[in-house]
């Protein structure tokens, strides 16, 4: 069993700001994002990379990215997403996790020299994760009803 960080945002030993979780994936807030609204999505199973999810939870992971894109971009009143993932080479936790960034158009946001913020309080990282959550489960409705 291991025991990394994102294990531990999953097994609910370690804070972060949840902004969905299902027994596929957990959704929470970048510690330091590129932008506010920066979510990571990770397996609830630990897989350190991509080449080790097994192949029956690809889809229904990429599913919940796809989700979270989507709603990251409307409750940041975005004009798209930035989704990616690193494999080992700066994987900075050992731990499968894509990244979904805000992005707008010359938002500073240039090649591999990305620019960190943070959060001024968990006041704000709390709301910045309540709006995600909120338009996710209005996306998740809509899809339902259609």
């Amino acid at each position: 069993m291991s025991t990394d960080l994102f294990c531990e945002i999953v097994a609910g030993r370690r804070p972060a700001f949840v902004v969905h979780s299902d027994a596929v994936a957990v959704s929470f807030l970048d510690a330091r994002p590129l932008f506010k609204g920066h979510v990571l999505v990770v397996p609830r199973r630990h897989v350190e990379t991509l080449a080790d999810l097994p192949a029956a939870d690809v889809g229904p992971f990429f599913a919940r990215v796809q989700a979270l894109a989507r709603a990251v971009e409307e409750a940041m009143e975005a004009a798209g997403t930035f989704v990616a993932m690193n494999n080992h080479v700066s994987q900075s936790v050992p731990h499968l996790h894509v990244h979904v960034v805000p992005r707008n158009r010359k938002d500073g946001l240039r090649g591999f020299f990305w620019p960190r913020t943070k959060y001024d309080s968990d006041d704000e990282a709390r709301a910045y994760a309540a709006a995600v959550a909120g338009a996710l489960a209005a996306g998740q409705a809509a899809g339902a009803a259609e």
